[in-house]
């Protein structure tokens, strides 16, 4: 789609999202928004945008958006663009603030990749996502011998999914700045807390074989094979994929976001 005014998509194949409860969604949502805000006038209704650029290639995300009819736009890298480097850990840098700091870095990055297309404005959501046991991040395996690592660490223990969702809100409409402003970024922070049964090496080395824990922080996705592991869920089913709906769209409405 070229522009703001246009009809937004038809939603895909729905994801299984039965697990996500109304109360342990309000329960481990933490909105964390800016101290300073933007210029526009609360009492004056944002301009409907009928779709927003999602700056991420996670094949998740994009079923979690369809899944509640939100158009997006893909609003993906350059091949210039070094986005590995943003997911560097800092020494001693707790999970939290970790998956905070990433997430603001990818919405600058993506806010200025915006203004340099000269495509249409609208809303910009970013995410990311890191799994956390104990003080120990735990991210993307870099091979399957990485995953086996990883996935029997969590084996029989209880780990934190942390997902950080930010929204840029769309540059020079509705009385934002038309230049990248960090301070009118609403975001927030989904904690979900999963627990692993007690897993054998076969079924680690099985699983690590698939190739599905490649790409995932973790070394696994609570969607696909991995399922038959979680003995135990408490928070946000689709924050632990990537994306909380709850959350995210809250902060798509607010920015004017049509759905």
């Amino acid at each position: 789609m070229s522009s703001a005014s246009s009809a937004p998509p038809r939603p895909g194949h729905p994801v299984d999202h039965s697990t996500d409860r109304p109360a342990d969604r309000a329960a481990n949502r933490s909105a964390d928004y800016p101290t300073e805000r933007p210029t526009r006038d609360p009492a004056s209704p944002a301009s409907p945008f009928h779709f927003a650029y999602l700056a991420s290639q996670s094949p998740r995300r994009q079923e979690l958006l369809n899944q509640l009819g939100i158009g997006f736009e893909l609003l993906l890298p350059d091949a210039d663009e070094d986005a590995e480097a943003l997911e560097a850990e800092l020494p001693g840098e707790p999970a939290r603030l970790y998956v905070e700091r990433v997430c603001l870095a990818k919405a600058e990055a993506a806010a200025r990749r915006l203004m340099r297309t000269g495509r249409n404005p609208a809303p910009i959501l970013v995410a990311d996502t890191t799994v956390a046991l104990g003080a120990t991040i735990l991210g993307k395996p870099s091979d399957a011998a990485h995953a086996i690592e990883m996935l029997t660490r969590l084996s029989g223990r209880s780990h934190e999914v942390m997902t950080a969702v930010a929204v840029v809100p769309a540059p020079g409409v509705n009385g934002y700045p038309s230049s990248f402003d960090a301070s009118a970024i609403a975001r927030t922070v989904s904690i979900s807390t999963v627990r692993f049964a007690a897993l054998t090496r076969e079924q680690i080395e099985r699983y690590a074989a698939s190739g599905e824990p490649l790409g995932k922080a973790g070394a696994y996705g609570v969607q696909g094979r991995a399922a038959e592991f979680i003995a135990h869920i408490e928070g946000s089913y689709s924050g632990i994929m990537g994306l909380p709906l709850f959350e995210t769209a809250a902060l798509l409405r607010t920015a004017g976001v049509a759905f």
